[in-house]
């Protein structure tokens, strides 16, 4: 078994197709099909149902996949590990990042890494859970800044970098903009943003906490930040979002936050990754970068930097 024929089983089970696994490897198709092709022919096993949507993977794929997994970061670990006694700086660097940590501290944490790490070739995700996740247990990303709550303990670990609070938004036309409570809402249509397993621990913060109920098709689940800020924008729904989203276009000047009778949940963004796959240089060195524009801030020369710090508190 060789590491790229691994790479491309898991990219299948995480992207559900060839299509999609070609994507998350930045491969053809025919590279992928290639090495998955070898792989059943070395354990002549079928690894893969074809189907129309995409494929699947059989008995034998569901087993060799966790195995998978394990061998790959191992991998990748090692090298890293190794490149380092040689003295060689980590040539690439993956990074996953939550939307609004990406629309405003962002480019001041790379000009920074930039300027520290001139070789390092760095790769940025927008880092919702559904895309970071796949990338972080495929070793392809090394580290995601994002909420951890909802991850399994045993397998990832996370530093906390700020807390902030969540919100309820809404555009400046929409009809219930001064409602006062979730109760006022429940007939209303709204954009969330969870992963596959995420639907019900949200539903059960925002509204059943409370003593609510909501319909289960008011909820618009939306996999990108740019469809979930359209969507509370144009199409008028209501959204439930991380209150710095609320400087980023183009929530930014159009919508607002609702002030609601009943406490909503703080949220933390950390540092996230898998917990056999420790930090090299570049990580670390991207890690410190960040934190270093979060504490500068409250000092910065920039309004919106300054109301950003208003939202967090830092956790380190």
């Amino acid at each position: 078994m060789k590491l790229h024929q691994l790479q491309a089983l898991m990219a299948v089970a995480d992207g559900g197709g060839i299509r999609a696994a070609a994507r998350i490897l930045g491969l053809s198709q025919a590279a992928v099909t290639r090495a998955l092709r070898e792989l059943e022919e070395e354990q002549g096993l079928a690894l893969l149902v074809r189907h129309a949507g995409g494929a699947r993977l059989t008995p034998a794929g569901k087993i060799l996949l966790p195995y998978a997994t394990q061998i790959a970061s191992q991998l990748q670990r090692a090298q890293r590990e190794l490149a380092q006694l040689r003295g060689q700086t980590p040539a690439r660097l993956c990074v996953g990042v939550t939307p609004w940590l990406g629309q405003t501290l962002l480019a001041a944490t790379v000009r920074a890494f930039r300027q520290a790490l001139p070789s390092v070739q760095l790769e940025i995700y927008e880092g919702l859970q559904a895309v970071s996740l796949p990338l972080l247990r495929s070793g392809l990303m090394h580290l995601a800044l994002g909420p951890a709550t909802t991850l399994p303990a045993q397998e990832f670990i996370h530093l906390p970098l700020a807390r902030y609070r969540m919100k309820v938004l809404a555009s400046h036309e929409h009809p219930r903009r001064q409602a006062r409570s979730l109760g006022e809402l429940l007939e209303d249509d709204w954009v969330m943003n969870f992963g596959h397993s995420g639907y019900a621990p949200v539903v059960h913060e925002l509204f059943e906490r409370h003593g609510f109920s909501i319909a289960a098709e008011r909820i618009i689940g939306a996999q990108s930040s740019a469809m979930l800020s359209s969507l509370i924008v144009d199409a008028g729904l209501l959204g439930y979002s991380p209150e710095p989203m609320l400087l980023c276009a183009p929530l930014r000047d159009r919508t607002q936050a609702l002030d609601l009778v009943e406490p909503l949940a703080d949220a933390e963004v950390s540092v996230i990754h898998l917990r056999d796959q420790a930090l090299d240089t570049a990580a670390l060195c991207f890690i410190q970068c960040l934190q270093d524009s979060l504490k500068a801030c409250g000092r910065s020369r920039s309004a919106e930097h300054r109301q950003l710090a208003a939202m967090l508190e830092l956790r380190f």
